[in-house]
């Protein structure tokens, strides 16, 4: 694991709700979008995600989900430490992942909360196969992310049918309008996946939405929105590609120029080159990310 990646590690765990960072919730000022309408972005402001949609009919999701299948496949066969979770930034080096990020179906959905100068700098599926064990603890993702200000939004895309049987992700509506909550750290044991959870407190009380949808839906939330989802103690496998999209405008914190390093430029992308812009890889070499793994998959980082 890189070093820098353990120096930001390092700093969560003096100060979770992280230093240095404006982590307030920005509201949309799209007023009327090329998919979404205003009142739908109006409800996205109001409670931090919009509930799903269809994004791919139901053949082009039937085919993507053999794709992961075998990706999946090629993954955990591997000869190392990946895991199921493993798939993170794999839009680098595989072609067809490149052209999910790309997608004019999905970029759109991004823009009409974002504006149209806007990069997508992370994907990760998160896999969590039959009686998987893994919980995802209750956290806001710009907590973990170094960037300032949180305007990100994540398109949450269903691979599989998704559904409170197979561990269907939650929503606390409104959540991200809180601000930066507190997260205490918990050890990476096999139980988790992340290894960051709000404090117990902050659930209290507050209705959950499940985002349960059938495969080639997506939905979108804040990355201050608070989210996770339980293990997955059933026979079925719940996979879902989260495509991290953000205005191009926010930075990163100084040292972690590297976060930077898996943007995609999309719709206007970044006048101020800021973001790297990846060429479309040639072909699917998952094998190139051998060594990449660490506490964003559920497993302790080297030391």
């Amino acid at each position: 694991m890189a070093d820098v990646e353990r120096q930001f590690v390092n700093a969560r765990r003096a100060d979770p709700t992280g230093p240095g960072r404006d982590l307030r919730y920005i509201p949309s000022s799209v007023s009327d979008g090329e998919i979404l309408t205003a009142d739908e972005i109006d409800r996205y402001n109001r409670q931090g995600f919009l509930e799903p949609r269809q994004v791919l009919p139901a053949s082009d999701a039937v085919d993507l989900r053999g794709y992961f299948d075998d990706l999946l496949e090629q993954v955990l066969a591997a000869d190392d430490n990946r895991n199921s979770y493993s798939i993170n930034t794999y839009h680098v080096i595989c072609e067809r992942l490149h052209d999910l990020v790309t997608d004019p179906r999905i970029t759109a959905l991004a823009a009409d909360l974002l504006g149209d100068e806007i990069v997508c700098w992370g994907s990760h599926l998160f896999a969590k196969l039959p009686n998987d064990g893994k919980e995802v603890p209750f956290h806001q993702d710009a907590v973990y992310w170094p960037m300032t200000p949180s305007r990100s939004v994540s398109v949450w895309l269903a691979i599989d049918d998704v559904d409170e049987g197979n561990a269907a992700m939650r929503f606390i509506p409104g959540s991200h309008l809180d601000g930066a909550l507190h997260h205490h750290l918990r050890d990476l044991d096999g139980s988790r996946v992340l290894g960051q959870e709000v404090d117990s407190q902050e659930l209290e009380g507050r209705p959950q939405y499940m985002n349960a949808m059938p495969a080639g839906y997506a939905s979108l939330h804040s990355d201050m929105l608070l989210h996770g989802s339980a293990a997955n103690t059933s026979m079925r496998r719940r996979a879902g590609l989260t495509l991290r999209y953000v205005g191009a405008d926010v930075r990163l914190l100084d040292g972690y120029d590297y976060w930077r390093k898996s943007a995609v430029h999309v719709r206007g992308g970044d006048p101020s080159d800021f973001w790297y812009n990846r060429r479309r890889p040639d072909g699917e070499h998952p094998e190139k990310m051998a060594q990449l793994w660490g506490e964003f998959d559920g497993q302790p980082m080297d030391d």
